[in-house]
């Protein structure tokens, strides 16, 4: 099953069967709701971060979690507007993004849309639903203009994995940027998936240049943020990424590299899901 599960490793089983643990974490979860700018609103839970556009035109919804927490997030919709979610954004294929894309295509009659390769990706997994996938896909992009705002959707080169959008909100001046931006710790890239570094990096600096200093960023996870906040993160994997180039060149071994580590300056980066140890492997490997 490739369905990645971040911050809570064992959430699903190879067979995706959830443990006690993980439905005691799903039960007790709460999705809170934050006005970001005109019609966007951020919902965070359990998973990565969604966009919302809340207005005359309906809503709009951008990731929508894990499948557990389906009833939770159509009540915190619920306090923004009533109606059904008229369309669905996936920003990359992986599961606690997508994992209620059956629920909302099923009982809400969502149109889902995301990069051709989120579906490609999505259709390997057999336990999957038809349900699941999107209907609508495209390869560079495309351009809602819903609730007063021009919403532009952007395929990026393979960074995080290769299968990436983020969306632009034009008049609202915010970027949904997915798992192209996990603020205030390391990255996850899926090397697996498709995802780079250099070109996790390079998309990172392409969408700095599109934001001012009034810009608001979701993040894939973590809080709402600033392009300062985005170019701090730029800076942490540029420099690590050219320190552990620099080692493997000189012949340093991965194994010698985790054991000596990446510096103090970096301790407070480290996070459950991606620790030191990974990031310095994710650099590694992913070069």
């Amino acid at each position: 099953m490739r369905i990645k599960l971040l911050a809570l490793a064992s959430i699903c089983a190879s067979l995706g069967i959830f443990s006690a643990q993980a439905q005691d974490a799903f039960a007790t979860a709460k999705i809170t709701a934050q006005h970001v700018s005109e019609s966007v609103h951020m919902l965070t839970g359990m998973g990565g971060n969604i966009g919302v556009s809340a207005g005359s035109d309906g809503l709009l919804v951008i990731d929508d979690q894990y499948a557990p927490m389906a009833d939770k997030i159509v009540e915190a919709l619920g306090t923004l507007d009533k109606s059904k979610v008229k369309y669905l954004i996936n920003t990359h294929y992986h599961g606690d993004h997508t994992g209620s894309n059956a629920y909302f295509k099923d009982m809400q009659d969502s149109t889902i849309f995301a990069h051709e390769n989120v579906r490609n990706r999505l259709a390997e997994d057999a336990e999957l639903s038809a349900s699941a996938l999107p209907v609508v896909t495209y390869d560079e992009g495309l351009t809602f203009h819903f609730n007063g705002e021009t919403i532009q959707v952007m395929h990026l080169p393979a960074g995080h994995t290769d299968s990436d959008s983020v969306i632009w909100f034009k008049e609202a001046n915010v970027l949904h940027a997915g798992d192209l931006f996990f603020e205030g710790r390391f990255p996850y890239i899926d090397l697996e998936g498709g995802g780079t570094v250099s070109g996790y990096i390079k998309n990172v600096q392409s969408l700095l240049t599109m934001l001012n200093g009034d810009s608001q960023i979701i993040p894939g996870h973590g809080n709402l943020a600033t392009k300062a906040d985005y170019q701090t993160t730029l800076n942490m994997m540029i420099e690590t990424a050219a320190f552990i180039k620099t080692k493997k060149n000189q012949g340093v071994s991965l194994d010698d590299l985790i054991a000596v580590g990446l510096g103090e300056k970096w301790q407070g980066w480290s996070w459950d899901f991606i620790t030191e140890e990974k990031w310095i492997s994710t650099l590694y490997k992913g070069q």
